[in-house]
C-alpha cells in the first residue's frame, strides 16, 4: 500500500499515488471476479448479469442494455443461468410481453460465500473515515464514474478498428 502524506506538499506526487492506487484496485478486482468466475463457472457477461441483478429484479431488455447483449444472446444467456437455478425468469405483471429476470436464493448464497466477507471488511473501512472524509471519497467515485461512463460511450460511437 502507497502511503502518503498529505501535508507533504507534493500534489504530483499524491495524484500519481493515487491513481496508481486506483489501477491496482481495478486490477485486483476484475481478479478477484475472474477468479470467483472460473471457480464457479461463469464466463463474464453472466458475472455482470448476476451482478446487475443483485440490485433486484431486472427485465431482459436492461440486462440486454447493461450487457451490451443482443436480445438472442441474452436469451441464451438466462436459458443456461436458470439451467444452473442462479435465476429464475417470470412475465412482467405490468406487461405480459415482457420477461422479468431475478436472482434465486442459491445465487445470494454464492453472493455472501464470495463476496459477504469483502463487504463486511469494506463496511469496517468506511467506518474508519469521517463524515468529511466520505463526502470526499464519493465525489471521488461519483466523478470516477460519470469520466468511466463518458468513455465508455465515447469508444462505444468510435468504428471497430481493424486488427
Amino acid at each position: 500500500m502507497t502511503e502518503i502524506n498529505s501535508s507533504s506538499g507534493n500534489r504530483a506526487e499524491m495524484t500519481a499515488a493515487v491513481s496508481l492506487a486506483v489501477m491496482r484496485w481495478q486490477d485486483a478486482t476484475q481478479a478477484y471476479d475472474e477468479a470467483v468466475g472460473a471457480r464457479l463457472g461463469l464466463i463474464a457477461a453472466e458475472r455482470h448479469c448476476l451482478g446487475l441483478l443483485y440490485g433486484g429484479p431486472q427485465s431482459a431488455g436492461a440486462v440486454a442494455a447493461a450487457t451490451g447483449l443482443t436480445p438472442a444472446a441474452v436469451t441464451a444467456l438466462i436459458d443456461r443461468l436458470e439451467a444452473r437455478g442462479l435465476v429464475t425468469r417470470t412475465r412482467s405483471l405490468e406487461d405480459r410481453r415482457k420477461v422479468v429476470v431475478e436472482a434465486t436464493e442459491r445465487t445470494r448464497e454464492l453472493s455472501e460465500r464470495y463476496y459477504g466477507a469483502i463487504a463486511r471488511e469494506g463496511e469496517k473501512v468506511v467506518a474508519s473515515f469521517s463524515d468529511a472524509e466520505l463526502a470526499t471519497v464519493l465525489r471521488f467515485i461519483n466523478a470516477a464514474l460519470d469520466l468511466q461512463s463518458e468513455q465508455l460511450a465515447r469508444i462505444k460511437a468510435e468504428p471497430a478498428a481493424a486488427g
